[in-house]
């Protein structure tokens, strides 16, 4: 962060006031709503190597106007407190804006896992659950933790295993926290779940003909050219399905170990593949190299998805964006000062308080699959497939003419669990997206949806508030 700069702490509570202006809840109500409500802090050693290892982590719970609260928990070297309050601070709006029914929060263990063997990590991970567990900041009805940066279902199966041990015979123990492999509890999609929902979030928002005709694109994503920067989780899913279900064209991947571009296109099955044999997406046969890595964000496209870490885009290199649409799938990605050049500039911010919210969404569905303990479309599936099967009948009869054996197939079977996870998302990222358009096109005042997502999310907040009877 240059010299100067504010914290990303700072940014979101400036977005938060921003958007608060604009509305007419009481003061009161807003302080409340705009406070952590709780920080945990701690400290804890575990055996790394042939010694011990202090290990520094949170957890912070910003508000339990909806209860369980939610979010992730980040392994990652930058992680600080004032990180965590301000991600902690994004889930409750995030949650609100998506209109799942959780508060937000967020947990953090400062440490890069790429200095720690699997060992060692996940004994890192045990003691932070035993720590949550000690002081009941995690449990299917108090606080579920997921994924974050440099965490996945391997680490929510070590944390689901231990808080299973300390709470023998909860029978909705599962629910304790969400993306675990699918074996274990998890449910179908929620890997991608982030990354899709960034998809469907920038193809609801070039449908709009007014609103790429305003930034000079034809609407629809097909055909468009993005460039990516993080090639993990959130990257590579959002360029994956991108190119192959929204025909995209994604001509470059930065990562933090090079960016490599290619303005006809990258197969990104094929950089998959590679980063997983290889480790790194540098050397791909089918792109060059950029001889400055920092030089993704001046990248010729019209899309530019930060998916990496806060502070990317700065009023340093702001400048440099080419993208008309900058669809942030990261936590932060762009501060106060480059948001302010881009927005002069005429482009269109997809925020991150929305456009990753496909995370949070799947979750809640893992969430409520825990608790029913029945996987979706376990009940409907057959009913459906058969009442498809009998319609396609009839027709085939009424019209003496038949259909192909793959036809049939396609046009009769009933939906699995998969499928139903993906509606679930699309339709949830779909409403979510015109309730922020709506919100900017009624207020004169609000000319960007960052500040129509927390608008948004204020008034909800709030009215939970209110009808609780916590805020008279």
């Amino acid at each position: 962060m240059s010299k100067g700069a504010i914290s990303f702490f700072q940014t979101v509570q400036d977005n938060f006031d921003k958007a608060a202006a604009l509305t007419d809840l009481p003061k009161g109500l807003l302080a409340q709503i705009k406070a952590c409500n709780a920080v945990y802090q701690m400290r804890f050693p575990v055996k790394i190597g042939n010694g011990y290892q202090v290990i520094e982590a949170y957890r912070v719970q910003h508000s339990q106007h909806r209860q369980p609260t939610k979010g992730g928990i980040r392994y990652s070297d930058m992680v600080d407190q004032e990180e965590v309050m301000a991600l902690a601070s994004l889930m409750t709006f995030k949650c609100a804006i998506v209109d799942v029914p959780f508060g937000g929060a967020k947990g953090g263990i400062k440490i890069n896992p790429r200095n720690y063997t699997e060992d060692e990590l996940q004994r890192i991970t045990r003691r932070y659950t035993v720590e949550l567990i000690k002081k009941g900041f995690i449990g299917p009805s108090v606080d579920v933790p997921a994924p974050d940066y440099g965490t996945g279902s391997r680490e929510m199966a070590w944390i689901l295993d231990t808080y299973q041990t300390f709470s023998k015979g909860e029978i909705d123990s599962a629910g304790c926290v969400t993306g675990k492999p699918v074996n274990q509890n998890g449910i179908r999609g929620r890997t991608e779940a982030t990354g899709r929902g960034v998809f469907y979030g920038i193809r609801e928002a070039m449908d709009v003909p007014e609103d790429m005709k305003a930034i000079g694109l034809e609407p629809g994503i097909a055909g468009k050219r993005i460039v990516v920067q993080g090639f993990g989780n959130v990257g590579s899913y959002s360029a994956q399905i991108s190119q192959f279900e929204g025909r995209a064209l994604v001509v470059g991947v930065a990562e933090y170990d090079g960016t490599i571009y290619n303005p006809d296109g990258i197969d990104i099955d094929a950089l998959v593949k590679h980063k997983n044999e290889t480790g790194s997406i540098t050397k791909f046969p089918g792109a060059k190299m950029l001889e400055d890595k920092n030089d993704w964000v001046g990248l010729d496209c019209d899309i530019l998805i930060p998916a990496a870490l806060e502070n990317q885009i700065t009023g340093e290199n702001a400048k440099k964006v080419k993208a008309k649409i900058i669809a942030e799938a990261a936590n932060g990605p762009i501060t106060a000062e480059g948001e302010k050049i881009l927005l002069e500039k005429g482009c269109m911010i997809l925020p991150d308080v929305y456009l990753n919210a496909g995370g949070v969404t799947v979750s809640y569905f893992e969430w409520l699959k825990n608790l029913s303990h029945m996987r979706f479309g376990r009940m409907e599936k057959r009913f459906n497939q058969n009442t498809y099967s009998n319609i396609v009948e009839t027709v085939e009869r009424l019209t003496e003419k038949s259909i192909s054996p793959h036809e049939r197939k396609m046009i009769t079977r009933g939906a699995d669990e998969i499928d139903l996870v993906r509606s679930g998302l699309e339709e949830t990222m779909i409403n979510a997206y015109h309730s922020i358009r709506d919100v900017k096109e009624r207020r004169s005042k609000c000319n960007d949806l960052r500040t129509a997502a927390f608008i948004n999310a204020l008034d909800k907040v709030a009215n939970d508030y209110i009808s609780l009877g916590v805020f008279p």
